[in-house]
């Protein structure tokens, strides 16, 4: 195992138990995502981290079908990730990223880590469930959109922020800035 490994699991986990408590119907339940329900949400997450890790050269298998059964292809998905970045060749190989030099590692821990606890949120919102965001989480969430600078707001990553009221929990303050109203 690698920390990237183990920062990834500790994120799949709770997305895990919470997918396997939604019911086949509610599925296609509108989320917070404008245009996406639930399931086009999830099939996103699983999307996107295959087409970074592949992109660099590593091998996923065929991708998992979310249509049938959501909870089971994230489940296939996060165990084939977590193979994948739990070797020290993987995760310790160089690019240029957006951000300058990188690696495969030190992004899939500061973005996919992050975007799988947002899209949590996201899920058990569109299912009327609590997505029970800790502390930590909700740290991680700041530091995160924190080091995005400018680029947490361009197409495709999070919507403007928007406003809530100063006595706002601090969920609803990390969400609020991610684009998300509660």
């Amino acid at each position: 195992m690698t920390t990237t490994s183990t920062q990834f699991e500790i994120a799949a986990r709770p997305l895990l138990a919470l997918l396997e408590t939604v019911p086949p119907a509610s599925w296609g339940d509108p989320s917070p995502c404008a245009g996406w329900s639930a399931r086009d949400v999830l099939d996103h997450l699983i999307g996107t981290q295959r087409e970074f890790l592949t992109g660099r050269g590593v091998d996923l298998g065929a991708a998992p079908d979310v249509a049938d059964d959501p909870a089971a292809a994230w489940r296939d998905h996060a165990k084939r990730v977590a193979e994948a970045i739990g070797d020290e060749d993987v995760v310790e190989a160089g690019y240029d990223s957006l951000f300058g030099p990188t690696t495969v590692g030190a992004t899939f821990e500061r973005f996919y880590v992050w975007d799988v606890l947002v899209h949590r949120w996201d899920i058990a919102r569109a299912v009327g469930r609590d997505a029970g965001l800790t502390d930590a989480e909700l740290d991680r969430m700041e530091s995160g959109a924190d080091s995005f600078g400018e680029a947490l707001h361009m197409d495709g990553v999070c919507k403007p922020a928007v406003d809530v009221p100063a006595d706002a929990d601090r969920e609803v303050r990390v969400l609020a800035r991610l684009g998300r109203a509660v």
